[in-house]
C-alpha cells in the first residue's frame, strides 16, 4: 500500500494563497536550470509538455503543454518528445509512479528532465525547529517535508524504465533577515507544510519564537542575518530506443586497458606466492 506522505488538499490551499503574491525565485531558478540543459542537446523539442503546479510561471519560460501535478497525470501514452516535471516532484506521494507516467508519456528516445528540492533543503531550519520543539514541548512532530538524495535519486529513474540516467545538483544560499521571515517566504512559495502527518493546529508562538533564536545562534552570519539553504536537483533520462548507444557486455572488449593507455601491465603476486 501506498504512504500517503503528502495531504494534496493542504498542498492546493497553500499553493492557492501562494499565487495572490508569489515568492517564485526557486521555480525561475529551476526552469533557467532546465533551459540551459536544453539548450546543450542537439536536438529541437516540437511536442514538450512540463507537469507543474506553477503553469503561470513555466509557461512563460517554456513552450509546451502544461500539466498539473495530479497523483494519476492526464499524459496521453507516446506523445511527447520532452517531459519535464517542474519542481514537484518532492510533494509526490509515490515519486516512482510519476517518474512511469512521465516515461510512457514518451516517444522512444524522448528526453526527461524533473526539477525536485533535494536532501539538504532548509536543514538549518529543520534543526533549529527540532531543537526548539524538544525544548518547549519535549518531543517532535513532522514539519518538512522528506526530501531525496541526489545519491538515490539516480536509482529511481532506473527503476522507472529511463535509460542513461543522470541526477545532479545545484545549491543555492538565500540570506534572511532572520527566521520568521524565511518561515513567511516559504509561505509564498507555497512550500509550506503539507504532510499527511502534520500537527493540525497552529504551532506555538514560544516555539517559532525560540526556533528563530536557535537559528541566529547557530546559523547566524557577521552581518546578523540567516542563511537558508534550498538544494536543486535535477533529473535526466532518456525513454528507451534501439538506436541509443547501449553498453558492450562485460568481458566483450577487444582490447586491453593497458594497451589503450600506452602502460605496462604488471601482474600482481597472489597472496600465496
Amino acid at each position: 500500500m501506498m504512504t500517503i506522505l503528502t495531504d494534496r488538499n493542504a498542498l492546493q490551499l497553500h499553493r492557492k494563497r501562494a499565487f495572490k503574491k508569489p515568492v517564485d525565485f526557486l521555480q525561475i531558478a529551476a526552469a533557467d536550470e532546465v533551459q540551459e540543459r536544453l539548450e546543450e542537446v542537439n536536438r529541437s523539442f516540437k511536442t514538450a509538455a512540463i507537469v507543474t503546479g506553477w503553469p503561470s510561471i513555466w509557461s512563460g519560460r517554456m513552450a509546451g503543454v502544461m500539466i498539473p501535478d495530479d497523483e494519476v497525470l492526464p499524459l496521453e501514452p507516446a506523445q511527447h518528445d520532452l517531459v519535464v516535471h517542474a519542481m514537484s516532484l518532492h510533494w509526490a506521494n509515490d515519486i516512482v509512479g510519476q517518474l512511469v507516467q512521465c516515461r510512457r508519456a514518451l516517444k522512444p528516445d524522448g528526453l526527461f528532465m524533473g526539477t525536485l528540492l533535494g536532501g539538504q533543503t532548509l536543514h538549518e531550519l529543520r534543526s533549529a525547529l527540532a531543537e526548539a520543539e524538544v525544548a518547549v514541548k519535549g518531543g517532535l512532530s513532522p514539519r518538512v517535508a522528506p526530501m531525496g538524495e541526489v545519491r538515490d535519486l539516480g536509482g529511481l529513474l532506473q527503476r522507472a524504465g529511463f535509460t542513461l540516467p543522470v541526477a545532479d545538483v545545484t545549491t543555492l544560499t538565500v540570506s534572511y533577515q532572520n527566521a520568521l521571515n524565511l518561515m513567511q517566504e516559504l509561505r509564498g512559495m507555497g512550500e509550506a507544510n503539507a504532510l499527511n502527518a502534520r500537527q493540525k493546529t497552529l504551532t506555538q508562538r514560544q516555539i517559532l519564537l525560540k526556533a528563530a533564536e536557535i537559528y541566529e545562534n547557530s546559523f547566524g552570519t557577521d552581518d546578523g542575518r540567516i542563511p537558508a539553504t534550498f538544494e536543486i536537483i535535477t533529473l535526466t533520462g532518456w525513454a528507451p530506443s534501439s538506436d541509443q548507444p547501449q553498453p558492450l557486455r562485460p568481458g566483450s572488449a577487444s582490447e586491453r586497458l593497458a594497451n589503450a593507455l600506452g602502460a605496462t601491465e604488471i601482474p600482481l603476486k597472489r597472496s600465496n606466492d
